[in-house]
């Protein structure tokens, strides 16, 4: 049998979403470990003022190509965009570039969604339902298509604590929906979206859970296979360690940890955080490519990509590991020092926003203003109490998923090619990677220099001697407003310094006597 590789070598690939974070790493992962591979064409739509011929000349500008571009400086040339528009009939793709498209591609990477948690339901729809059944028409058209792989993801079925690797019955029929939705104004869309979604927490993963069953109904008529990440986050070893290009899931809360601006979040402690690396997800996606083309299943074969069954982590644990590695290596410029703490109360969570983060937050604005500057810490706390709540449901609680598929999948695969596309995740240390992630937020995310480090420490000492300062001074003018003013209070200090005192005395006591 032909390694992952050799069976690349020489075929069109088709990609969605090639833009976005998951994508860049597909199309890197490809043009550098399968470099015979003929052409990759990109389903791209212009954005922002930009044309996909720029935004594709930019994704190939990032660091993230840097190896690529040392064996292969002509590697864009295996770069085909194609202009679409996934809000749009049949994709928006021109006539000429369907013929082109049908006539030669040999396997479709589905990687484009949105993955915003509060995304309205109908644009929800649109994107990760409709896009989804209207590449599936395009994929039927191809003549030598050998294999559609869809990206889905580990929570599409989230409403149950035990997942399989097989495709649960959908909420709802998704064509009944969408013509349902299609004559409904975006208010009564949204009045009804609740009671639509039940107990999934969001539009995300009710319309994945949909568009896993638009993806199974054409699985008689082609070799399908489905990848269903966790959270996924940096690299763990490829291109190299720690890559990541956004603030999205653990980005965000990571940084905003390390700058000091998150004090508390509402999670489990005990709670198995089940992030996955983006290249093990990337790595997978390709193997399962390689074997749905080979293998030709009869039924659609789904991936659990995971980590909480194979090698948990806990969310207690990742604070843990974020916290040390912040003060090892700092960011620029943090607002306080690195300190966040995980409480599953809901009370004691509140009381730690109100005391650490509005509080602070009206004191530096009321400062910004005094010194004729715009007030932003308010509004960044309100933006990060918004994304921390996006996630909670995610970071209290624990689910059991299957990964046999996962394994049958490992057990066909060569030692060659097990080294080269590695998806085994009992071989991932997490002390390790959690700090690679760190030092991937304060590199690739915030632009950072690794050797303004010791300024960055020099700056942590300062907000340290900064804190000193002010709780002496906060507790200097509770003694003489508060304490020094009643002979009671006076007594209740004394009494609580002694007690302290005693028990250090007895404690060292007890220290001397074990030695």
């Amino acid at each position: 049998m032909a390694s992952i590789a050799d069976y690349y070598a020489g075929k069109n690939v088709l990609i969605t979403g090639a833009t976005g974070f998951m994508g860049k790493v597909l199309v890197e992962k490809l043009l550098r470990s399968c470099p015979e591979v003929q052409t990759l064409y990109l389903l791209v739509r212009p954005k922002a003022g930009q044309s996909m011929q720029e935004r594709v000349s930019d994704m190939m500008k990032c660091k993230l190509f840097d190896r690529v571009r040392e064996d292969n400086p002509d590697f864009h040339q295996k770069i085909v965009p194609i202009s679409s528009e996934l809000t749009q009939p049949a994709l928006a793709i021109s006539p000429e570039d369907v013929e082109r498209l049908t006539s030669c591609v040999n396997i479709i990477f589905h990687c484009a969604a949105t993955i915003r948690f509060d995304e309205p339901l109908k644009h929800a729809l649109q994107l990760n339902v409709i896009a989804t059944q209207q590449l599936l028409n395009l994929a039927q058209q191809m003549h030598h298509l050998q294999a559609f792989i869809h990206i889905s993801t580990a929570y599409a079925n989230c409403n149950r604590r035990h997942i399989d690797e097989i495709i649960y019955p959908p909420p709802v029929e998704p064509k009944k929906l969408i013509d349902s939705l299609e004559w409904m104004e975006d208010s009564i869309v949204r009045d009804i979206t609740p009671r639509l979604i039940g107990e999934r927490p969001n539009t995300y993963t009710y319309t994945k859970a949909l568009a896993e069953c638009v993806v199974q109904k054409e699985s008689s008529k082609l070799s399908i296979g489905i990848i269903r990440p966790s959270i996924v986050g940096a690299s763990w070893q490829e291109p190299f360690p720690g890559w990541i290009d956004n603030f999205n899931g653990p980005s965000g809360v990571f940084i905003a940890a390390g700058k000091g601006i998150l004090r508390t979040m509402r999670a489990n402690n005990d709670a198995v955080a089940d992030l996955i690396p983006v290249d093990v997800v990337i790595n997978l996606t390709l193997a399962a490519g390689w074997y749905t083309a080979v293998h030709r299943p009869k039924a659609a074969l789904v991936y659990n990509c995971t980590t909480g069954g194979i090698n948990p982590f806990h969310w207690g644990e990742i604070e843990h590991h974020v916290m040390s590695s912040f003060k090892r290596n700092p960011l620029e410029q943090a607002f306080r020092r690195p300190n966040a703490n995980i409480t599953s109360n809901y009370l004691m969570n509140q009381y730690w926003i109100l005391v650490s983060h509005k509080f602070p937050a009206l004191i530096y604005d009321l400062y910004l203003r005094l010194s004729g500057q715009k007030p932003q810490m308010m509004r960044i706390f309100n933006r990060l109490h918004k994304a921390i709540g996006l996630l909670e449901y995610f970071s209290s609680q624990d689910w059991e998923w299957n990964s046999e598929n996962m394994n049958m999948l490992m057990s066909h695969l060569s030692p060659e090619d097990r080294k080269t596309f590695n998806f085994d995740v009992r071989q991932l240390n997490w002390p390790e990677y959690i700090e690679n992630y760190c030092i991937g937020t304060k590199k690739y995310v915030l632009n950072e220099d690794m050797s303004d480090i010791p300024a960055a420490r020099q700056h942590l000492r300062k907000l340290r001697n900064i804190r000193y300062t002010f709780n002496t001074l906060l507790l200097v003018f509770i003694w003489r407003v508060f304490i020094a003013r009643s002979q009671m209070a006076r007594n209740i200090w004394y009494f609580v310094v002694s007690l302290c005192f005693k028990f250090l005395s007895y404690f060292r006591a007890s220290s001397t006597l074990t030695n």
